[in-house]
C-alpha cells in the first residue's frame, strides 16, 4: 500500500518557502505521494474554509516537481469544470512530462456555488460538465502526439452515488474524502452493486482520511478514520488495506487556517505515522 499526504497550499502561513519545506519533509519521511487542493476564485464560501493565499495546483506542483525526485505529485481534487478541458489536458500532460511521469490527477465536480458564479460556470451542470471534460481530456491525450506523456492516473473524488457511478462508468479510481469507517464499508457495498449493475469493474480504491493524532483513544461512534491514538490510526490504515485500498492519503489539516502558521505539528504527526508504517 502507498501512503500519501495532502499538503495545504492555502492559508495565512503558506508561502513558497513553506511549500518547499512541506515537500522536502513529506518526501524525506518516505511517503509515496504529495497532493494539493484546487480553487481559482477565493470567494467568500471558499475563504471560510480555505483562505488566501491559495496557490494554484498546476503551477505549485510544477515547482515542487523541481525540488523533489521520486515522490508522486497530484491534486485532491482538481475542480474539472473550472478550466477548458484542452487547457487542463495540456497542463496535466506537460506536468506529467516535466516531473518524469509522477502526476496523479484527482478530480471532482466542485461545491462552491459562489466560485462557480464568479467563473461563469453553471453550478447545476457541474456533474455533466465534469464527465464531458474528462472524456475530452482523454481524447486529447490519446490523439495528439504533443499531449502524449504516458497514462495519467485519474481519481474520481466524492462521496455521492453520482461520484461512484462516474468512477465506475469512466473507469477511474474512486477517491472518497474524510469519512468514518462504518460509512466506508457501506459505501463499498454500494460501489460493488453499482459496478455489477453497470457490468463494469470495481474501481481502484484510493481514500483520503484525516490525520489527527491524540494521546487518548477516541471512542465516539462518529470518529473519522485517521483520528485518535497512533494505534487507532494504524488500525484504520490496515483496515483500509484489507478492504482493498491501493493508496491512502493522509490529510493533516483540521479546518483551522492558523494551523498553516505552525506546520511542525502536522510534520510531527506524519513522522510518527511514518516511523510505524508497515
Amino acid at each position: 500500500m502507498r501512503i500519501g499526504v495532502n499538503v495545504p497550499n492555502f492559508g495565512p502561513g503558506t508561502n513558497p518557502d513553506q511549500l518547499a519545506r512541506w515537500a522536502k519533509t513529506v518526501e524525506g519521511l518516505g511517503f509515496d505521494l504529495l497532493m494539493v487542493s484546487d480553487h481559482v476564485a477565493i470567494t467568500s464560501d471558499v475563504a471560510r474554509q480555505y483562505p488566501a493565499p491559495f496557490y494554484e495546483p498546476f503551477t505549485t506542483l510544477a515547482w515542487l516537481a523541481g525540488i523533489t525526485t521520486e515522490i508522486k505529485l497530484g491534486t485532491t481534487v482538481l475542480i474539472v469544470p473550472y478550466r477548458h478541458p484542452l487547457l487542463t489536458a495540456r497542463m496535466a500532460a506537460n506536468l506529467h512530462q516535466i516531473s518524469g511521469g509522477r502526476l496523479i490527477l484527482g478530480v471532482g465536480v466542485g461545491w462552491a456555488r459562489e466560485e462557480f458564479e464568479a467563473l461563469g460556470v453553471p453550478f447545476e451542470r457541474r456533474g455533466a460538465l465534469t464527465e464531458q471534460h474528462l472524456l475530452t481530456m482523454r481524447a486529447a491525450w490519446a490523439d495528439e502526439a504533443d499531449y502524449r506523456s504516458g497514462q495519467i492516473p485519474l481519481w474520481m473524488g466524492g462521496h455521492s452515488e453520482a461520484a461512484m457511478r462516474r468512477a465506475v462508468r469512466l473507469g477511474t479510481a474512486w477517491h472518497p474524502l474524510r469519512f468514518t469507517m462504518p460509512w466506508y464499508r457501506d459505501a463499498l457495498d454500494r460501489l460493488k452493486a453499482i459496478s455489477a449493475e453497470l457490468d463494469r469493474p470495481v474501481p481502484e480504491l484510493v481514500p483520503r482520511i484525516v490525520l489527527r493524532l491524540t494521546e487518548k483513544p477516541i471512542d465516539h461512534p462518529e470518529r473519522r478514520a485517521g483520528e485518535g491514538t497512533l494505534d487507532q490510526i494504524l488500525d484504520d490504515i490496515e483496515q483500509l488495506r484489507v478492504l482493498g485500498a491501493d493508496t491512502v492519503l493522509l490529510d493533516p489539516y483540521n479546518s483551522d487556517p492558523n494551523e498553516t502558521l505552525r506546520p511542525e505539528v502536522a510534520w510531527q504527526a506524519l513522522a510518527t505515522v511514518a516511523a510505524h508504517r508497515a
